[in-house]
């Protein structure tokens, strides 16, 4: 059954849907114009209210409902946070982000009640977020620059910093004030007064000092001044002479009695950045003689130049190493004299290069038990070679405090005594360290994998050297070097491939010693086309090493380690600058 209505005069019906459906029409617009007019005022009562400091107002103002809007919400967590109420505006702050999670604002105050309550690992992390949603947010730039300042970690702060155009600076202070000569002082330091400091000049600058070697410890810090600008101030320890006083001089020079060694060192000569050191060892079976003199070329700190002497007169047992090995005794005397010259450029914070020339004249004598098809190794005579390297940054994440650096070395020579002639022979690798607490050096974790090769015919005190032996910087330290005294235990050839991993932890500290202890694993390979010399396997060691650091100066170290492959053990010291 159908139900009608009457009509009413003439066009009443259709009027009548005309007006229904302008009504469907603009009332609503005018019902949200309203709501929106209301949720407008309303947030600014709330502001009003927070602005006056009426906290516990604005709180009862808005509760806790997922109807509010984000503003409302927003204000109700600041509210909290005011109050020091942290778990409840953590989770006004959290629900807010629940809802818009690319709503920075709510990051970063979730970050500011992390950074009140000292949790300044969840501080970061939260405005890490913050900036991966909005990188020109600089509110959030600023905080995250100043809370790795306040760690001690100035690299980081730099990258956030400038970001913002921060920070600028007006002047730089020294405490203490150095000898260093004040134009080699000034040509160190890349920023210009009243522009921005940049993260690259900061590491160019740290380049430049740490090559003069003169500052073994360092720190930058950033002073605010009234007006804006920062003040850059600089701490150093500085070499002079032979050392700031006589106990350190002394102990400097006598570090490697225990090895028949001494150490005549002087810095910063004439305060030019001048050093010379030396090595002098009465050792009977490894006699040694080497001075360097090194200083900024023209009073540049971006230009180093260095020239040496280096002389040796050296007892090699090679029993133990020679392929295939033999039941009596195999050795030999080498005498060596080497003299040379080197520059180096620092283009910047991230890579260096250098160029030298070395010439050398060695003399084998007293050869045992040394196979003849092998003479050729032994072969007396004088050589010059050309050599090359360069040293660059490749990853640098300072928020984590992670670097990765690379390095390589090229060599090209010839020998002028037959069946010698021309050779070639590279080296390269890349160091990672990792300090894994948010400052300090607490802990410090490093991986060094190098790598080499020799082309061409080269004489025995060209082959690579793979052991522990204090003149080699190729480390197996379950491997020793030394047999009776004697060179010539550890695996030699032209080919190599070493991983040497280690694990640092501050045991002690205080203003004379620093002594760190840790683990270590080391992995190598290391060959030779000819068969005389070189390993079948890969070999394996691990041990325990501890550190210690004295007045800055020098280094001592003294480890046990274990060969895996056949369970020797070895114990291992040794002394380095």
């Amino acid at each position: 059954m159908a139900f009608h209505s009457k009509l009413d005069p003439a066009g009443g019906a259709s009027g009548r849907r005309l007006i229904f459906f302008l009504l469907l029409l603009f009332l609503p617009a005018s019902g949200f114009s309203q709501s929106t007019n209301s949720t407008t005022d309303r947030i600014s009562e709330i502001k009003q209210l927070y602005n006056l400091g009426r906290w516990d107002e604005v709180v009862q103002a808005v509760p806790e409902s997922a109807d509010e809007s984000l503003d409302l919400e927003l204000y109700r967590g600041l509210a909290l946070a005011q109050l020091q109420r942290w778990e409840e505006a953590r989770a006004a702050f959290e629900a807010g982000l629940m809802r818009n999670p690319r709503d920075t604002r709510f990051l970063v105050e979730l970050a500011g009640i992390a950074y009140r309550q000292k949790q300044f690992s969840i501080a970061k992390k939260e405005l890490r977020r913050a900036l991966a949603i909005n990188s020109l947010d600089d509110y959030a730039n600023n905080f995250l620059a100043s809370i790795y300042f306040l760690e001690g970690n100035l690299e980081a702060a730099l990258k956030y910093w400038n970001h913002t155009g921060r920070p600028q600076l007006t002047d730089l202070t020294f405490d203490p004030q150095p000898k260093l000569k004040p134009l080699l002082l000034d040509r160190s330091f890349t920023f210009s007064p009243g522009a921005p400091w940049r993260r690259d000049q900061f590491l160019t600058t740290q380049a430049r000092l740490s090559a003069l070697d003169v500052f073994p410890s360092m720190r930058f810090d950033l002073q605010a001044r009234p007006d804006g600008p920062f003040d850059l101030g600089f701490h150093a320890t500085e070499r002079n002479g032979w050392g700031n006083s006589k106990l350190e001089g002394v102990t400097s020079l006598l570090r490697g009695l225990p090895y028949q060694s001494i150490y005549p060192e002087f810095y910063n000569l004439g305060r030019g950045g001048l050093n010379w050191l030396s090595l002098v060892r009465w050792d009977p079976q490894k006699r040694r003689v080497r001075t360097e003199i090194a200083a900024p070329f023209a009073e540049n700190p971006a230009i180093r130049f260095s020239i040496y002497f280096d002389g040796r007169n050296e007892n090699w047992d090679l029993t133990n190493t020679l392929v295939p090995s033999i039941p009596s005794r195999a050795g030999l005397n080498l005498e060596k004299t080497a003299a040379g010259a080197k520059i180096q450029f620092i283009e910047d914070g991230l890579w260096r290069w250098n160029a030298g020339v070395e010439y050398s004249y060695r003399n084998f004598r007293n050869l045992v038990a040394i196979p003849a098809q092998a003479a050729f190794f032994f072969t007396n005579g004088s050589a010059i070679a050309l050599r090359s390297g360069i040293e660059r940054s490749l990853v640098r994440i300072p928020e984590r405090r992670f670097t990765l650096d690379g390095h390589a070395i090229a060599e090209i020579g010839t020998f002028f005594q037959a069946p010698l002639g021309r050779y070639g022979r590279i080296e390269g690798g890349v160091t990672a360290n990792w300090y894994p607490r948010a400052r300090g050096e607490d802990y410090k974790m490093t991986a060094d994998l190098k790598a080499g090769r020799t082309f061409g015919t080269v004489p025995f005190d060209e082959l690579f050297v793979v052991g522990f032996d204090r003149d080699n910087d190729l480390w197996l330290r379950g491997h020793p070097g030394l047999r009776n005294g004697q060179k010539g235990n550890a695996p030699l050839g032209r080919n190599f491939a070493l991983l040497n991993f280690d694990v640092d932890k501050v045991a002690y500290k205080n203003e004379f010693f620093t002594i760190k202890a840790g683990p270590f694993l080391d992995n190598g390979t290391i060959s030779d086309p000819s068969g005389y010399f070189g390993s079948q396997k890969w070999l394996w060691d691990t041990g325990v090493q501890t550190k210690i650091r004295v007045l800055g100066r020098f280094e001592v170290i003294l480890g046990y380690g274990k060969n895996l492959r056949d369970g020797n053990n070895s114990f291992f010291t040794s002394v380095s600058r």
